[in-house]
């Protein structure tokens, strides 16, 4: 992940998502990655975030117990895990121009949850 200016701190908010909009995201990211016609600053942002979506689901395996209470708090599913994202690493996402309607939509909303 890349390093914040020295002082500044980057807060990066949980969007709950399940399996498949993972898979999704992770599709639509390495497509638009593919590409090549980003700006740089985006493309580290968006490898940042293919990134996050590894360490999601790994981190849900080594210490399931805090997702396990949110999901059973909210009745969400078993697959789906918070994917940590940054104001600076949701607008590059939100930016692609293919991003499916759903995956926008679904992170777009308030709470996050997918």
């Amino acid at each position: 992940m890349t390093r914040p200016p020295p002082g500044r701190l980057v807060v990066r908010l949980p969007h709950w998502m399940d399996a498949a909009a993972r898979h999704a995201l992770g599709a639509s990211l390495r497509s638009a990655l593919d590409g090549g016609e980003l700006h740089p600053v985006d493309a580290v942002q968006l490898e940042d975030v293919l990134t996050e979506l590894q360490v999601a689901g790994a981190r849900d395996m080594v210490w399931p117990e805090s997702g396990d209470r949110v999901r059973r708090a909210v009745g969400l599913a078993g697959d789906v895990v918070p994917v940590r994202l940054s104001a600076g690493e949701l607008a590059s996402v939100l930016g692609l121009a293919d991003l499916p309607e759903s995956l926008r939509a679904g992170l777009t909303t308030s709470a996050g949850v997918r």
